[in-house]
């Protein structure tokens, strides 16, 4: 992969004197969807798919970024001077926010740089391309600069950029997990005090399977904000009548006690899936150091239900391809993963099953949905490198 990016870079910028070679991950999250702004607790992974990035600084303060997934768009140039986000800049927005962000921290990028990256994360399938892209840039220009910031600062870099340059409200759980990404390991991360453990994922006779819908989806005009918002309007009210700082705080029982302060039944439905899912994903990492595979998955499994039902972000793409999956003998979990509206699931599948589920569940999809699903047997990596 070196070699080929390495070439390319040559091929659109000259040469390859000084340019260095970089990869980010993307991620999957095993558990814990949309709790991560609601002050929760999230379990992702980092993968060992993820964004090659092949960089060299300038003398002077011009950037020119190059996508072999985004070919027919060409070099795109820009400068550091009055970074702003831009319609025609397109994917770009993402390495300029981040520039952007570092010196919003008071980081003075002194000169400009020849970007080319190549993605094999599937695009749009919400395994995190725009968070890799940012945390690789982030890597990129502490290593290019030298800048003091640690490997959570980029994380951090990159969320506040995805905040305020982007204007997609995520929470901190895509950016972190590639960022602090290990490999066997998953995430246990309280997103309400950044505080966080290394769990070993140990799936004995099983992998991890994604299956993508291949239904684009776009964050940022899609319903994330809206439900963001709904649930921000629940804990307010739920502030009324009892000291909480989030949903995240709240247990199952504590939920029941005091939902009658939500005033409408919608915003109820999304609070009981914040405050659930927080406690599932705790269960969850607890049943994993049991070494209970089957409790995991059969908790994957309410986290689907309860994004379809309660939050209402799965879609007939996602149900269809969950729903298909849990029919498989073999198959210990299977739920939605990332925002929702189109992207992809995760399934544990026994490893002997891996075939008959991927052959099963593609044909029902094709079927019922009147184009192909595809499939992804990922492995668990570190987060970002240089090459």
């Amino acid at each position: 992969m070196k070699e080929k990016i390495l070439q390319k870079f040559g091929e659109v910028f000259g040469d390859t004197t000084g340019a260095r070679t970089y990869f980010a991950p993307g991620r999957v999250n095993l558990i814990g969807e949309h709790t991560d702004y609601n002050g929760g607790h999230v379990f992702p992974c980092a993968l060992t798919i993820g964004t090659y990035g092949v960089a060299r600084q300038r003398a002077d303060r011009k950037l020119r970024f190059y996508s072999m997934n985004f070919e027919h768009l060409g070099v795109i140039e820009s400068s550091l001077d009055g970074l702003k986000p831009e319609k025609e800049a397109d994917w770009t927005n993402y390495p300029k926010g981040v520039m952007w962000a570092f010196e919003k921290r008071g980081f003075e990028i002194p000169y400009g740089m020849d970007l080319l990256l190549f993605g094999n994360i599937p695009n749009g399938s919400g395994l995190s391309s725009s968070a890799s892209v940012e945390v690789l840039t982030g890597f990129i220009l502490r290593d290019m600069f030298g800048f003091d910031v640690t490997n959570q600062d980029l994380a951090l870099i990159g969320q506040y950029s995805e905040n305020n340059f982007n204007g997609v409200n995520c929470g901190i759980m895509d950016q972190f997990a590639i960022a602090m990404g290990k490999k066997d390991h998953a995430i246990f991360l309280d997103t309400a005090d950044l505080s966080f453990e290394y769990a070993p994922i140990h799936l004995e006779g099983a992998k991890i399977v994604i299956a993508c819908s291949n239904k684009k989806r776009g964050l940022g005009d899609s319903k994330y904000n809206e439900r963001r918002s709904e649930c921000e309007t629940a804990l307010a009210e739920i502030q009324e009548v009892v000291g909480i700082n989030s949903l995240g705080d709240l247990t199952e029982e504590q939920f029941e006690q005091y939902k009658s302060a939500i005033k409408d039944d919608v915003r109820t439905k999304r609070a009981k899936h914040a405050v659930y899912e927080n406690q599932r994903t705790i269960k969850a990492v607890a049943a994993l150091k049991a070494n209970d595979i089957a409790q995991f998955g059969q908790l994957m499994n309410a986290s689907h239900v309860s994004l379809r039902d309660d939050y209402e972000v799965t879609g007939i793409e996602l149900d269809t391809l969950v729903e298909e999956a849990w029919k498989v003998d073999g198959v210990i979990g299977s739920r939605m993963t990332g925002a929702g509206f189109g992207g992809c699931t995760v399934s544990i599948v026994k490893t002997e099953a891996i075939d008959g589920f991927i052959e099963k569940v593609g044909a029902e999809y094709l079927k019922k949905i009147g184009y192909a699903a595809d499939f992804y047997v990922v492995e668990i990596g570190d987060g970002p490198s240089l090459i």
